[in-house]
């Protein structure tokens, strides 16, 4: 059994919070912490943490240092440090990270591959190309 705790994050403490009436489509790049209330549509490029809020629908590749999943992603994540899939959370793709980290509830199908953070930075510089 693990001794990793879920927290939940102050939205105070995020840089940007994008809220739930929110509606993109495209690719999003950052370099600080974001959190996803509504709804993406696109590519996540990042190298700050990005938090998905429970409600939140994402239909993209994910790429970020940590990914803390409480909402719906549908398509790839590739996190630097950490996933973290809360109970609420559901996720139809592949997983790659250093570190997953499950709640019970949570829904994923996909494939999961952790890698060392070094295999990861080796797959995104792949996956640039």
């Amino acid at each position: 059994m693990s001794d990793y705790q879920f927290y939940s994050v102050d939205e105070n403490e995020i840089d940007t919070v994008l809220a739930e009436d929110f509606n993109f489509n495209g690719t999003l790049n950052f370099d600080k912490s974001l959190m996803i209330k509504g709804h993406l549509t696109g590519d996540v490029n990042a190298t700050g943490d990005l938090y998905i809020d429970e409600g939140a629908v994402v239909e993209a590749r994910v790429k970020a240092n940590i990914v803390s999943l409480k909402g719906t992603v549908k398509g790839d994540i590739l996190a630097d440090t950490r996933v973290e899939l809360f109970a609420s959370a559901s996720v139809d793709g592949d997983i790659t990270a250093p570190d997953i980290v499950m709640e019970s509830g949570c829904r994923f199908n996909g494939i999961c591959t952790m890698k060392s953070p070094s295999e990861v930075e080796k797959a995104k510089a792949a996956s640039r190309k």
